[in-house]
């Protein structure tokens, strides 16, 4: 570090890169990987870093130039988030349930140099990559019992021989590009979110300090690497000198078996993730000893859901962010208090999003005037953020991230209200809120209400054209097995709990549709709904997708 240029006694530019170099100093013989049979430690997993750094050199890929990755959650996933760094390369981590034609508009849209691929997720591909015109390499990487395809370059043959690339601090500018993530694209195309060496650093100190992350760290990928860079796992697990457990797909058994195989201390997860756990009957007579730190975001947990993992023995931190907060931005940080409070009521107040991350304290709720909202926990209001863990723009976009940041904060479209404690919590999205008769209704509220309802496994409400009030809910339930009420039946229980007026007027039974990451897409639901439909009826506007 003395002679590095672009160093200061006082400041050295932010990157996650360092949070590799010191736990190579200072824990080389901690067990860094677990993936199968396979387990590296620290001093291994630097010199696989090192190595794809060096092949992706010898590749032609100099600072600047994008390296994307389709992966499940594998050791080489991990690496990557290291060695495109460590050589100034933004990473593009894709979605692994795209469709072909939506990850060649990433890699198209990116101008990726390189794609790293699983062979299993290769072959769908093999159509449309021989059209894009800035990727010029393809290298498949075997894993366990899924092999390169025959004909296919080889990550082993890739790396091999490649100049090892000592893992130190690159930067001479924090606000680098660090990686690309893209959204969803649930309408028009994808937006690349920008993220800086700056903010993944950040973000992921925010990560150990909150959920206090250490060398006894055994940290479990239920959560998809692909995702918002893990929410900065990888790096924050690997400052703190923890141990990373690897898992290619979900699987209730095969978590449960890794839990207690290895130790497992930590896992995030959706909350249909949890339910799916909880609800196996695999989890039934378990309760985990010590308690597991469970994080879960992506969407509102129920009461219900959070009091069911606490009797698993599940320690669970709700978190809320997006993709343009580098993943979470605020959680549910526990009060002494509630400990005091029966498993119902903890469940109620763990159910709120909360308060910012120690790094990015700046979380306001808004009317359309910018004004904050009163925090009487009643008054709706538009989230908005600012701050360290927030994107640095939309890839190629300057329109989106305008819109985006307009007023000085960055508008999520989420609906909240803040509490007198300064908690929020979430209404809605801005599109989800149903206005009937003039009435807001949260689906949300309603969502909450009916996972009390002990034959409902899963639920969402959206809205639905109605002739006298413009749009009135609709609930969507997969019930339980076994389990078998009426529609009405199910109606007529929500009416003795909830204001008639925001409970469903119909609801159908069925599988709900889901992003890869255990979202569940209400805006197909709702797209279903209006088809052929006014969206203006009786003064109700559908909001944009």
């Amino acid at each position: 570090m003395a002679d590095l240029p672009h160093s200061n006694v006082y400041k050295d530019p932010l990157t996650p890169v360092v949070m590799l170099e010191r736990t190579l100093r200072v824990f080389p013989r901690q067990v860094a990987v677990i993936h199968g049979e396979l387990s590296w430690t620290y001093a291994q997993l630097g010199e696989e870093v090192g190595r794809l750094a060096g092949a992706l050199r010898r590749a032609g890929v100099v600072a600047g130039d994008r390296v994307a990755i389709l992966s499940p959650n594998t050791p080489w996933h991990l690496v990557a988030h290291f060695a495109a760094p460590l050589i100034q390369a933004p990473l593009v981590s894709i979605n692994t349930r795209l469709a072909p034609p939506e990850i060649a508009y990433i890699l198209e849209h990116s101008g990726a140099k390189i794609l790293l691929v699983d062979p299993e997720l290769a072959a769908p591909l093999d159509g449309v990559l021989a059209e894009l015109g800035s990727l010029q390499r393809v290298v498949e990487i075997a894993d366990a019992e899924v092999p390169v395809r025959e004909g296919r370059e080889s990550y082993a043959a890739f790396v091999d021989d490649a100049p090892v690339v000592e893992i130190a601090n690159p930067l001479l500018d924090e606000d680098a590009l660090l990686s690309i993530n893209y959204t969803s694209g649930t309408t028009g195309v994808p937006k690349g979110v920008m993220y800086t060496h700056r903010g993944g650093f950040l973000n992921a100190m925010g990560e150990i300090v909150s959920l206090g992350l250490s060398q006894r760290t055994v940290f479990l990928w239920t959560l998809p690497m692909f995702h918002c860079n893990g929410w900065c796992m990888p790096w924050a697990v690997t400052a703190a000198a923890g141990t990373h457990v690897c898992l290619r797909a979900i699987d209730p058994p095969t978590v449960f078996r890794l839990i207690e195989a290895h130790g497992v201390t930590n896992f995030n997860a959706a909350p249909t993730v949890l339910l799916m756990l909880a609800s196996h009957p695999v989890a039934e007579g378990v309760r985990f000893d010590p308690p597991i730190h469970v994080c879960t975001g992506g969407a509102p947990p129920s009461p219900t859901l959070l009091e069911r993992m606490e009797r698993l023995g599940a320690r669970i931190t709700h978190l809320y962010g997006l993709t343009e907060t580098y993943g979470p931005h605020v959680l549910c940080e526990m009060q002494p208090e509630w400990d005091d409070l029966d498993a119902a009521g903890r469940a109620r107040v763990m159910s709120r999003q909360g308060v910012p991350y120690p790094h990015a304290i700046y979380l306001r709720v808004v009317d359309e005037r910018m004004n904050d909202v009163p925090a009487d926990a009643k008054t709706m209001g538009e989230v908005v953020t600012r701050g360290n863990n927030t994107m640095c723009g939309y890839y190629r976009d300057p329109e989106a991230t305008e819109k985006a940041f307009a007023g000085g904060w960055f508008h999520t479209g989420d609906v909240g209200v803040m509490h007198p404690d300064g908690y929020i919590e979430l209404r809605d999205r801005s599109k989800d809120i149903i206005i009937s008769g003039g009435e807001n209704i949260s689906t949300i509220e309603v969502e909450n209400a009916l996972y009390q309802h002990p034959d409902v496994q899963e639920v969402a409400v959206v809205s639905m054209p109605d002739a006298k009030w413009g749009e009135v809910p609709k609930a969507f339930v997969t019930l339980k097995p076994g389990t078998s009420p009426t529609a009405q039946e199910v109606i007529d229980w929500l009416r003795e709990r909830l204001a008639h007026f925001k409970c469903p007027k119909e609801v159908e039974f069925g599988e709900l549709p889901k992003t890869a990451t255990g979202k569940i897409q209400k805006f197909r639901l709702r797209e279903r709904e209006w088809q052929g439909r006014d969206t203006r009826i009786g003064g109700a506007e559908l909001g944009e997708e």
